[in-house]
């Protein structure tokens, strides 16, 4: 149903209004199963599938049939419900799609406790950009709507959500407080008219009762349907109270839905799919997104254990923790997409780098890795206590996305959604692997993930050698600015040299006499107008820098002194408008705007819009600019090319533009194209960030996720993403000097437990020249006043971390508390202590921030 209040606007606001609901949908159907309104023929129909047959039958899972098995796992499944669950085979240990005691739930109520028997929930929007959820379980299993089919190692689930049955639309937005209480209410017994209000509220200044949508679902609108059936309420009644209020409406089609789930063994695990061939809307009713599974094996309130999340470096949430006062967990995967308006997130929220997941209890533990539909995957936690008694972590897509445009016209205003013309491609595909008790932490799971992404060509190749190098120095050098500048009253652009190609190699000569080693050099603001750099389609070394000539004589004498040198670019973000076109070339927002990001605001921790943006670019553009970047290279660089890679790795962007459409997976197929250019072409590749779909193409990473955002729902912040990199590429976080740390020490401390490298940015000149400049969070970055430091640092870290590198991080864990154990392949191991105190640990004496090593270390 649509529905429009029936006031007279302007002809701009009724223009404005067409124009854009008419290029939402009418242009193309959302899907090939999209449904018309016009034609309800087009509605998929249920597929009729099979009796499943069963194979096999265990005692403790009464009312499920076995229908696939093999060495390792058994799989079953409840012909009513639709609820599967997999028994490890090597534990004994049953994992349920749905909690077994969840109808003795004393918390939950209504729709959560429908929710706790669901195993996948759809959100959607209405024509008027509302949304509303429909389950597995209210909307389909309790209506008798599923239907199953085998497949070789397991099943395929068929959903329909809703019927042609009457739905919210039979019933008024509104109606005056005089018909609500003496037309119906006054009917209804008590159960009827509680059923009413609490689906109505009042609006006493207005004297009516107005519907709450998000109350009328499931049960509660059978209960309302009902109610109003029973006070004689009709169809005439309805166009009544819609037109007191001058509310038009028009009969859409049905609210129909079908989702396909695919349920395999794949060995260990277990492989659980969303065809996107087996997900069908209505036009007039796009699907948001679909979580998949959001109670598997989740905890109970007398259970201990905990959820593992992605965020940053990785974080715990212990079950029954209690902070019952704080929002759940929610991160998508790969960071926020920047061609969507989503919440201003803080600069010290950390990236939820791996698409991964996970559970623990100390009897077994699972880990989900979402292997199709990465790039729009959400993972969600949450605690007991509030919605119901469990503990649960889960994945969940986005298909079509949403923006609102507001339209004004005189002294009226209106809202009108904008969706996303075409839903997600991809199918949405999570593999489910277990553990037994002796792997059941988060060590043990990320040793799990480590094996998959070697098998699987997820992280470059171990070395075969294991001989004790010494840990890469990460430098980061700022070559030159632009600024703005005036010459008799004329304003103009003035590249300055921050740091020459002259003055790096002193830098670097200073180093090295202090006995660093190792060096690694991303070097920025080398080409196109400095450090905010026009398009690299061509590329012009600055001459405040030295120029080609200067480039060529810095990347000769890096060679000769062993030093590794990465030109740093941004291909993602085009930091100058010079020479590009954004109306063409930069992606576009659903509102069609181009895509922009303002510079962070350290002071504010927020965006700053009186800034100069940078624009995203669009993905269709990427290869080719990727290409003609490689050309370019290749024509300065006479030997080996190295490359620092600015943005690739860490950001991943849709362009919303409805003539070129890409949405956020084609624009990671993108990604990994332009990825596959360089490690073609390139030889070492640095990259900032570190997004697992890079760590395949690069030999070194900087600012890395080196903790969680410490979200006041997590219980404990772990260096899972250590745990699974280690030994395969080098990494480091956030340049010291630019970092919130206040205390050397601690940084010391942070990076011998993590198994990480120093990092530091630095230019030439002093700090001052950065002041009051599009630069100046750059304000501590001259080096002389980090020199010392940085080369104490060093000598410090590589001491301890050099007889780790190349080898795998095998396990961490929290002695006490402020005291963390990290072993390495080998048995070599160090004990890390942040207090203030010295503490006493294996009969061993570990000195106050300080650290002890041990074990095998050769």
């Amino acid at each position: 149903m649509k529905y429009a209040v029936a006031k007279k606007i302007t002809g701009m606001l009724l223009a404005g209004s067409l124009l854009l609901s008419g290029c939402q949908f009418s242009s193309a159907p959302l899907t090939n199963q999209a449904v018309s309104a016009a034609d309800q023929t087009d509605v998929p129909s249920l597929p009729p599938g099979e009796k499943l047959k069963s194979s096999f039958s265990n005692t403790r899972l009464p009312g499920m049939i076995g229908i696939a098995q093999n060495d390792q796992l058994q799989l079953f499944i409840h012909e009513e419900t639709a609820e599967i669950a997999v028994i490890h085979m090597q534990s004994g240990q049953i994992w349920r799609s749905n909690p077994e005691d969840r109808e003795q739930d004393g918390i939950a109520a209504g729709i959560n406790k429908d929710l706790l028997s669901s195993q996948t929930k759809l959100s959607f929007f209405n024509s008027l950009g509302q949304s509303s959820t429909v389950n597995s379980f209210t909307d389909s299993a309790a209506h008798k709507q599923i239907s199953f089919e085998s497949l070789p190692n397991g099943v395929r689930v068929n959903y329909q959500f809703g019927s042609t049955e009457r739905s919210i639309e039979d019933l008024p937005m509104k109606i005056s407080k005089e018909r609500f209480e003496q037309k119906l209410l006054a009917q209804l017994d008590k159960t009827g008219q509680r059923a009413l209000k609490v689906g109505y509220a009042e609006d006493k200044e207005e004297g009516t009762y107005v519907r709450i949508d998000k109350a009328m679902q499931g049960l509660q609108l059978s209960r309302a349907l009902k109610a109003f059936d029973t006070a004689g309420y009709t169809p005439e009644d309805l166009a009544q109270d819609h037109a007191e209020f001058g509310i038009e409406q028009e009969r859409s089609g049905p609210r129909l839905f079908m989702i396909t789930m695919e349920y395999e063994l794949d060995g260990e695990d277990l492989l659980v799919r969303v065809p996107s061939s087996g997900i069908h809307f209505p036009e007039e009713y796009p699907i948001n997104n679909i979580s998949i599974l959001e109670y598997f094996g989740a905890g109970g309130l007398n259970e201990e254990g905990s959820m593992l999340v992605p965020d940053g470096s990785g974080a715990l949430i212990h079950f029954n923790n209690g902070k019952l006062q704080y929002p759940a967990y929610q991160q998508d995967i790969y960071g926020p997409d920047m061609t969507m308006k989503l919440r201003e997130a803080s600069s010290n929220e950390a990236k939820a780098r791996l698409p991964v997941f996970g559970l623990i209890r100390k009897e077994g533990a699972f880990l989900g890795i979402v292997e199709e539909g990465d790039a729009v995957a959400v993972v969600n936690a949450d605690i007991s206590g509030k919605l119901n008694s469990y503990n649960n972590v889960y994945p969940s897509f986005y298909v079509v996305n949403k923006s609102d445009v507001t339209l004004q016209a005189s002294d009226m205003v209106r809202t009108l959604p904008k969706f996303q013309k075409n839903p997600t491609v991809s199918d949405f595909a999570v593999r489910y692997a277990f553990v037994g008790a002796d792997k059941a932490s988060y060590s043990g799971l990320a040793s799990l993930y480590r094996d998959y992404l070697m098998q699987n060509g997820g992280l470059p190749e171990l070395s075969a050698s294991k001989d004790q190098n010494d840990v890469p120095f990460y430098l980061q050098l700022f070559g030159a600015m632009t600024t703005s500048q005036h010459m008799l009253g004329i304003p103009y652009d003035s590249t300055e040299a921050l740091t020459t190609f002259d003055e790096a190699k002193n830098i670097l000569t200073t180093l090295k006499e202090k006995k660093v080693s190792n060096i690694q050099v991303r070097y920025a603001g080398w080409f196109n107008g400095g450090l905010y750099h026009r398009m690299p389609d061509s590329i012009h070394v600055d001459g405040a820098v030295g120029g080609k000539k200067g480039l060529r004589e810095f990347s000769a004498f890096t060679k000769e002194a062993g030093i590794g040198f990465y030109p740093d670019i941004a291909l993602i973000n085009v930091l100058s408008k010079k020479g590009f076109k954004p109306s063409k070339e930069a992606s576009r927002t659903l509102t069609q705007e181009p895509a922009v990001m303002y510079p962070m605001n350290q002071a504010i921790q927020r965006r700053d819009r009186d800034r100069s943006p940078s624009y995203v670019l669009s993905p269709n553009l990427l290869e080719n600019v990727t290409a003609e970047m490689l050309d370019e290279l290749k024509s300065l660089q006479k030997d080996e090319l190295s490359l620092s890679l600015n943005d690739l790795a860490a950001q991943l962007n849709s362009d919303m533009n409805p003539k070129k459409l890409v949405d956020r997976t084609e624009a990671l197929g993108s990604v990994k194209k332009a990825l596959e250019q360089i490690k073609q072409q390139v030889g070492p590749v640095v990259a900032e960030g570190g997004n697992a779909y890079a760590l395949p193409y690069v030999t070194g990473l900087t600012d890395a996720p080196m903790n969680s955002s410490r979200f006041k729902l997590e219980d404990e912040e772990i260096p899972f993403y250590q745990l699974v990199v280690h030994g395969s590429i080098s990494y480091t976080g956030m340049p010291y000097n630019l970092s919130t740390y206040t205390d050397a020490r601690q940084y010391v401390l942070k990076l011998i437990e993590y198994g990480a490298s120093p990092y530091f940015a630095w230019f030439n000149a002093p700090n001052h020249v950065v002041k009051e400049t599009d630069y100046d969070q750059l304000y501590a970055a001259n080096y002389e006043q980090w020199m010392d430091l940085a080369a104490d640092i060093y000598n410090e870290v590589n001491d301890v971390n050099q007889s780790f590198t190349g080898r795998s991080m095998m396990s961490h864990e929290s002695i006490e508390e402020g005291v963390f154990r990290t072993m390495y392949e080998g048995g070599g191991f160090v004990i890390v202590n942040y207090n203030d105190f010295p503490v006493d640990v294996d009969n061993v004496t570990v000195e106050a921030q300080s650290y002890v090593t041990g074990g095998e270390q050769l």
